[in-house]
């Protein structure tokens, strides 16, 4: 279970938690532009925009969870399981397997529009990265810093949507989450007025009554409405640091602690990391569990024009100052 989610001061940001009960060795991943990609279906792309993200190194090939590209495109796969749904080869169609399409999408698209043109001709394939790997059911949150949309493959193809609100999490459909937001149009971050009855002196006991109502529980849905009020309210400087750290408030609204979501005996989903990219300058930001000290990697002090992976391991222990 995931939420991601992009912000706007100065500059555009995007990012999300990872939420599960175990860690893949995910790394920070720098993918230059002449890294050759070799696609299953689509040959293979020597040349192609640079990206930056987090992902698992499988065999030489990144798979990425979630990653931004030079031209700042940046794109999210959220688990979607139940829902998602893919296919076999289509003759007309550009195949792509489900785990090549963020990279496929951001080799080739500088923006939103691009990559919707581009998905208009796109078959997500049922064919996984190897015997080892079953196949991630997932959909995706594609965003610059103009323009939102959701992208699922299901039963009856592909499906692209208008994503207004800039937040994702996973089931049900997208459609469904957004039109859930209609039930909560009540919520304020203000001080709520009296409208149960004119009859009654009702008076607020406690600040924050506006958002009485606001889903605390742990579910996609709930996390859905609760990330989306409290990035819609929010309100921050326009500096890096005070752009991240509000970005990070967003998502630790919907943080999970472990012990609080049993996925097996003995097994609890928490936040296994939480991220932030500065789109716009490439600085990918991140924290982890056990780590609560924000950490970075710069995509633009590295060289861009190399044909290797550049990864550097996720800091998980905590880091703390110590005053005195």
């Amino acid at each position: 279970m995931c939420t991601a989610a992009t912000y706007k001061t100065a500059d555009f940001y995007f990012g999300r938690t990872l939420d599960y009960e175990c860690s893949y060795g995910e790394e920070i991943t720098i993918t230059p532009r002449n890294f050759v990609f070799s696609f299953r279906n689509m040959g293979t792309v020597k040349s192609h925009y640079a990206m930056i993200g987090m992902a698992h190194i499988a065999e030489n090939y990144p798979l990425y969870y979630d990653a931004v590209n030079e031209k700042g495109l940046a794109m999210a796969g959220l688990n979607f399981v139940g829902n998602a749904h893919y296919h076999e080869m289509m003759p007309d169609k550009e195949n792509i397997a489900q785990f090549e399409f963020i990279p496929w999408i951001l080799c080739n698209c500088a923006s939103v529009s691009e990559a919707q043109h581009l998905i208009e001709n796109i078959n997500l394939l049922n064919v996984p990265f190897n015997s080892r790997m079953p196949i991630a059911q997932l959909h995706w949150m594609i965003s610059d810093r103009n323009k939102t949309i959701t992208v699922e493959s299901v039963a009856e193809g592909i499906r692209v949507y208008e994503n207004p609100v800039g937040i994702l999490t996973n089931n049900p459909p997208f459609d469904e989450q957004l039109f859930q937001l209609n039930n909560y149009m009540h919520l304020s971050p203000k001080t709520p007025q009296n409208n149960f009855s004119k009859k009654l002196q009702l008076q607020t006991y406690s600040r924050g009554m506006g958002a009485l109502g606001l889903p605390g529980d742990l579910s996609s849905q709930s996390r859905f409405v609760r990330a989306s009020f409290v990035k819609m309210n929010s309100i921050s400087g326009n500096t890096e640091y005070q752009s991240v750290s509000q970005f990070f408030h967003i998502l630790g609204s919907v943080d999970q602690q472990r012990g609080c979501c049993e996925v097996s005996n003995g097994k609890y989903e928490i936040t296994i990391y939480t991220s932030c990219c500065n789109v716009d300058k490439g600085i990918y930001y991140y924290t982890t569990y056990d780590n609560h000290q924000i950490s970075g990697v710069d995509l633009y002090k590295e060289d861009l024009d190399l044909d290797v992976l550049i990864r550097y391991p996720l800091i998980c222990s905590e880091q703390i100052n110590m005053q005195n």
